[in-house]
């Protein structure tokens, strides 16, 4: 029983790890493309309101 408690909290703690790189990556990939994003984003949101939708 022991055993398989530990190998459920290997899983577990292997899950977290990968959730965790997954973060790290996103969060790296919107630091260093977060400037082009933002301009996308007004564009879009400027478009908009020159057809006065969402503004």
């Amino acid at each position: 029983m022991r055993q398989l408690n530990l190998q459920s909290a290997q899983g577990m703690v292997e899950y977290a790890l990968i959730l965790a790189l997954i973060a790290l990556i996103v969060i790296v990939a919107l630091i260093t493309t977060g400037g082009q994003l933002l301009n996308v984003y007004s564009n879009i949101t400027a478009t908009m309101c020159s057809y006065h939708v969402g503004c």
